[in-house]
């Protein structure tokens, strides 16, 4: 894994003069407990000698022992950031070897060479195996050695060569050419590898699904927005697999029949039904598949014949009850392909119904279904007017999510207003953070499942309600108030339960 922060972008968007004036930074500022050389840096972080204008790179490597992780940047004035290291290290002896400076200490090792610093500590629970053993949940019998030379770690960066490291990879040349304040790379084949419980499945070919997979990401805090884009790749045979199968963009037709009013939550998906075969049968799950669902009256085969490939689900009108619980409105629907083996489905359905509600239906869940659609929801009148010919206006979000396989809305707004209502009058400060959060998250829109030059494309937009300024400094002001506001209420209860409130009367002991 490896993240790449735009020094000079967020420094911009966010001035380290700002940050001083939050409530935050004044209090840790003001612990008297801080080293020195710690409040040093925080009046100015130039004073670690850090060019903190130019990238800086934290990266995570496994291994067959575990791993470490490292974070690098460019040195801005060697000598302050000597002093610096060398007073983390409480005073220690800096060393040196082939030209690199260092200091270590309890497995982290600080190092500078070049004009560029490296600071790495071991991670062995970067191996699960490790992280199993630890946790006492797998087998003590053989020991393995986790201990890691951090400064031959640190040589092996600044000795590594341009070819040898992800520069040479297309992907993250092309990654690191779009605009963004963060980007960051992920090899999930790694991250998944390895483990006991990989192992333990590696017969049923769950590796297939992660093989030659990794996912790139850029996020960039924009006036009024937090964007992220992301692409997924996968080897060899998960992309064929997705390129076949994969949808094209939502079903509008039956979408446009659900409750277009109050929607907090929407997701919808497309895809092509085969697929899910297909899936099943690369991981090697067809068979535990067709078990499972044969207890139920129907197989893999009854599923894909019986779905055309759309389903959504909505919930609106989110409220709480005469009694303070939440409570909402929900539809999930779908497409049939072939109506007999939907009505298995639906049957499957009703058995798992009963069972859990010891032998009958929910009498507040309703289902109905006509030739082309299946809906069951909490409310009648939803469910009768997806299935007949209502057409409701459209989402007012669908425009920016109809055109892909899959979408997603939640609009924070109605969810505050609904949910956190009730906190408001709980005091002044509850009623200061419900209306700090009210104006600062709008909602969230989510777009994606697309093939495009070999990756899945996904793109996640979360909007704020103050459009003119940029999302970073908003975070940060926003942040600012949950913090003081945390503090009052610490300070009120302190306040509330001081030995003092009691007063100093004696007391006096009744006689027997």
């Amino acid at each position: 894994m490896a993240v790449v922060v735009n020094g000079e972008s967020l420094s911009n968007k966010l001035p380290w003069s700002e940050i001083k004036q939050t409530e935050w930074f004044k209090l840790l500022y003001n612990d008297s407990t801080l080293d020195a050389f710690v409040k040093s840096a925080l009046d100015n972080p130039d004073n670690t000698g850090i060019d903190t204008k130019k990238d800086l790179i934290f990266f995570a490597v496994k291994d067959s022992v575990g791993g470490y992780i490292a974070f690098e940047g460019t040195i801005k004035d060697e000598a302050a950031f000597k002093k610096f290291v060398t007073q983390v290290y409480e005073n220690g002896k800096t060393e040196s070897k082939d030209g690199m400076n260092y200091l270590s200490k309890n497995d982290i090792t600080a190092s500078w060479k070049d004009g560029m610093f490296v600071v790495a500590g071991n991670a062995p629970m970067l191996n699960q195996d490790n992280l199993m053993k630890e946790l006492g949940n797998a087998d003590q019998s053989a020991p393995v050695n986790t201990s890691r030379d951090m400064v031959v770690a640190c040589q092996n960066v600044y000795a590594l060569k341009e070819d040898k490291s992800l520069a040479k990879d297309d992907k993250m040349s092309d990654l690191m050419k779009s605009k963004g304040d963060m980007h960051f790379w992920m090899n999930t084949e790694a991250l998944y590898s390895g483990s006991l419980s990989n192992a333990a499945l590696s017969m049923m070919n769950i590796s297939k699904l992660y093989k030659g997979s990794f996912t790139t990401g850029v996020v960039n805090f924009d006036n009024g927005q937090i964007n992220m884009d992301f692409k997924s790749y996968s080897g060899k045979e998960m992309t064929e697999l997705t390129k076949k199968y994969s949808g094209s963009s939502l079903n509008k037709d039956m979408i446009g029949k659900m409750p277009s009013k109050n929607v907090v939550f929407f997701l919808s998906i497309n895809f092509k039904p085969e697929g899910v075969r297909e899936f099943l049968k690369l991981a090697g799950l067809d068979g535990f598949a067709n078990m499972g669902s044969a207890f139920l009256g129907f197989n893999v085969d009854d599923f894909v014949k019986a779905n055309k490939g759309d389903i959504a689900l909505s919930i609106s009108d989110i409220r709480t009850d005469s009694m303070g619980r939440p409570d909402a409105s929900f539809l999930f629907t779908a497409s049939i392909g072939d109506q007999a083996a939907f009505d298995k489905l639906i049957a499957a359905g009703k058995k798992i119904g009963k069972e859990e509600m010891g032998g009958q239906l929910d009498s507040k869940i309703f289902y109905s279904s006509n030739k082309n659609y299946f809906a069951i929801g909490n409310q009648q009148t939803d469910v009768n007017g997806f299935v007949g010919s209502a057409k409701n206006a459209e989402m007012p979000f669908m425009n920016k999510i109809g055109n892909s396989p899959i979408g997603m809305y939640i609009d924070i707004q109605q969810m505050i207003k609904g949910v956190g209502a009730s906190e408001m009058n709980r005091d002044s400060l509850s009623t200061i953070a419900y209306q700090a959060t009210l104006n600062m998250w709008q909602d969230v829109l989510m777009s994606g499942g697309k093939l495009k030059d070999g990756a899945v494309e996904q793109h996640v937009e979360i909007n704020l309600v103050d459009k003119n300024t940029n999302s970073l400094k908003l975070l940060n002001k926003y942040i600012n108030v949950l913090v003081d506001i945390e503090n009052k209420k610490k300070a009120k209860y302190a306040a509330m339960f001081d030995e003092s409130t009691f007063g100093d009367e004696p007391v006096v002991v009744a006689e027997p």
